[in-house]
Formats: C-alpha cells, structure tokens, sequence
C-alpha cells in the first residue's frame, strides 16, 4: 500500500530545493488536497471558538487576493463529498486549485510579508496538506472545460 505524509509546511529539502528551481515553462496549476483541524489551533491560543475550515476560509479569502499580485488566480474550490473508486483511511476535506503563471511566482507570493500574515490562519485551520503541481496536457485549455446541469424533460418535472 502506497504511504503519503500530510503536510502543512515543507520539510523534505529535496521538495523545498526544487521550488527554488525554475520550473516548467508555462502557467502551473497546483493541486491541493486539504485537511482541517476539528477547531482552529493559533499559537496564541485565539480563535479557538471557530473550526479549522473557518481559520482556512480566512486564509483563503486573503489569498484570492494576494494571488493576482502575483499573476495568478483560485481556478476551483471544492468540498470532497465522496469516494468513489479506491480506498482511503480518510477522505480529504476539500480540494482547491490555483493558478500560477510559474513557479517562481508561487515561491515569491508564499515568501512574502502579506501571504505570511494570512497564513497564520492556514496554520491554524490545517491538520495536512498535500501540494501537487501540475501543468496542462498539450493541446488542452482549462476554458475548455464546462459545466452544464443536465435538462429536465418537461415530461419528468
């Protein structure tokens, strides 16, 4: 059985060296499969009276923010409500993907002052993490992907 560590900050020095490396060309999409803490853990003992996800909000709703500064921008957010193929100890608790147009631009945005003071809320909220960057398949256009409700026939309404 495959074995994975959640995360909430790097400490391999392989992973933490290669973000400093400059990446592939082109725009990079980072995967994130998140984990809350029951309730939010801040240093100071603060905000304790809120949950995980909520600190997590506050660092997210500060991120969508910071991320255009940087050139980038949240492409999805989601809750994980089911499993349906494989087998997990635990499912995630959601799944997030941003944009960045490198990774150099993510390294500047997560090493700067601003994202630093928001994520003391990220810290608090997150019980792992898991980080995966990823990158388009030729040819393919995140535009190109749509969302429709399926039509009711009038019939069935």
């Amino acid at each position: 059985m495959p074995q994975f560590e959640n995360q909430v900050y790097p400490t391999d020095a392989e992973q933490i060296e290669a973000m400093r490396e400059e990446g592939p060309q082109g725009p990079i999409y980072m995967v994130n499969l998140l984990k809350f803490k029951p309730r939010a853990e801040y240093p100071d003992g603060h905000g304790t009276d809120i949950s995980g996800r909520e600190a997590y909000q506050i660092y997210g709703r500060a991120v969508a923010q910071i991320l255009p500064r940087y050139g980038g921008h949240v492409v999805f957010a989601a809750d994980v409500t089911h499993l349906s193929l494989g087998r997990v100890d635990e499912l995630w608790d959601e799944v997030a993907v941003a944009c960045y147009p490198s990774r150099r631009a993510l390294a500047e945005m997560s090493s700067s002052a601003e994202w630093r003071e928001a994520a003391v809320h990220r810290e608090a909220g997150l019980a792992g993490q898991l980080n995966i960057e990823t990158t388009l398949l030729p040819g393919f256009s995140p535009s190109q992907v749509q969302v429709t409700p399926p039509k009711r026939d009038e019939q069935d309404g």
